[in-house]
C-alpha cells in the first residue's frame, strides 16, 4: 500500500510537471521552434547519459545499444519511435509558441482513445459497448471542432497520432526509461548538432548570442524532458495501469487552463460543447477500464481460493 501511494505521487508530480511546460516553452517563444527542438535533443542527450554515468550504468547502456544491434526489428523500431517522438516534440513546442495551447490540450486528451485504435487494428483487441460509445462522443467532439474551426485540427491529431504510435511501438521494446531515452536521444542527436552548425554558419543561432537567461533556458531543456519521464517511469511500475491512465489527465486539463486562463485563448461555446463530448467520453471509457480491471482481479481472486 506505501508502494502504491509513493506510486502515485511520482506519476502525479510527472503530469504536473508536463502540464506546466506550456509556460516554459512560452519563455523561450523568441527562439526558433527548429532551435528549441535541436536544443532540447542535445542537452536531452547529454543530462540523461551524464545521469546514466553518475548511477553507475554506463556499462548498461552500452550493453542495451549491443542488445539492440543485435536485434534488428527492435533497433529500428526504436528508431522510427524516436523519428515520431520528435515530430511529437517539434509540433508541441511550434504549436504552443503561436498560441495554440488550447489544441495541444485535445491533442493529448485524444491521445488514448487513438492508443485504444491501434490496438484494435493490429493486435485485434476488442471494445465493450461503453468504450464503443465513447469512441462516437469522441468522434463527435472532433468533428464540431474541424467544422466550427473551418479547417482541421492537424495540431491536436499530430501530436495524439505520433505520442500514441511511439507509445505502441515502445511497449514491444524493453528498456530503462532513462538508458532508453539516452539511445533516443543518441539516434537523433547528430541531426541536431548539424542543424545547429548550420544555424551558427548562418548567423542565426540565438544560443550563445541573446543573453544568458536564453543561453540557461534552452540548457535545461535536456533536464525538463528528462525528469518527467523518469519520475513517471518511477511511479509507473508501483501502480496499476488504469490509475496511471487516470492521473495522465492531469497534464492536458492544466494545459487547457494554462492556455484559456493565462494566455487568453479563444474557448467558446462550441469548444467548449466539443470538449465536453471529450470528457465524456474519457470518462465514460476511464470508468469502463477501471471497472473491467476490478472485475478481472476479482474473478482471479475467486477462482485462486
Amino acid at each position: 500500500m506505501q508502494s502504491e501511494k509513493s506510486g502515485i505521487l511520482w506519476v502525479v508530480g510527472a503530469f504536473l510537471f508536463w502540464g506546466i511546460m506550456p509556460i516554459y516553452w512560452k519563455h523561450l517563444e523568441h527562439v526558433q521552434s527548429e532551435e528549441i527542438l535541436a536544443g532540447r535533443i542535445m542537452w536531452a542527450f547529454v543530462s540523461t547519459v551524464v545521469v546514466v554515468l553518475l548511477i553507475k550504468n554506463g556499462k548498461q547502456l552500452i550493453e542495451d545499444i549491443r542488445e539492440l544491434w543485435k536485434s534488428q526489428s527492435q533497433f529500428w523500431s526504436l528508431f522510427i519511435a524516436t523519428v515520431l517522438i520528435t515530430a511529437n516534440w517539434f509540433t508541441y513546442i511550434w504549436a504552443v509558441n503561436h498560441d495554440y495551447i488550447v489544441q495541444t490540450s485535445l491533442g493529448y486528451y485524444m491521445n488514448p482513445l487513438v492508443s485504444v485504435l491501434l490496438g484494435i487494428f493490429f493486435l485485434k483487441e476488442k471494445l465493450s459497448s461503453s468504450q464503443k460509445i465513447a469512441f462516437l462522443l469522441a468522434f463527435a467532439g472532433v468533428l464540431i471542432l474541424t467544422v466550427s474551426y473551418g479547417k482541421f485540427p492537424w495540431i491536436a491529431l499530430c501530436l495524439a497520432i505520433t505520442f500514441a504510435v511511439y507509445g505502441f511501438i515502445k511497449k514491444n521494446i524493453k528498456l530503462d526509461a532513462l538508458r532508453g531515452l539516452a539511445i533516443e536521444t543518441l539516434f537523433i542527436t547528430p541531426f541536431a548538432i548539424g542543424f545547429y552548425i548550420f544555424l551558427f554558419m548562418k548567423g542565426q543561432a540565438v544560443f550563445l548570442h541573446m543573453d544568458v537567461k536564453t543561453d540557461i533556458l534552452l540548457i535545461f531543456t535536456g533536464v525538463a524532458t528528462a525528469l518527467p519521464l523518469v519520475m513517471y517511469a518511477k511511479g509507473v511500475q508501483m501502480i496499476p495501469l488504469y490509475v496511471a491512465g487516470f492521473i495522465q489527465y492531469i497534464a492536458p486539463t492544466m494545459m487547457l487552463f494554462i492556455g484559456v486562463v493565462v494566455y487568453k485563448e479563444s474557448f467558446g461555446g462550441i469548444e467548449l460543447l466539443s470538449f465536453s463530448l471529450i470528457w465524456a467520453a474519457l470518462l465514460l471509457f476511464t470508468v469502463s477500464k477501471i471497472y473491467h480491471s476490478v472485475s478481472t482481479k476479482r474473478r482471479v481472486h475467486e477462482t485462486s481460493k
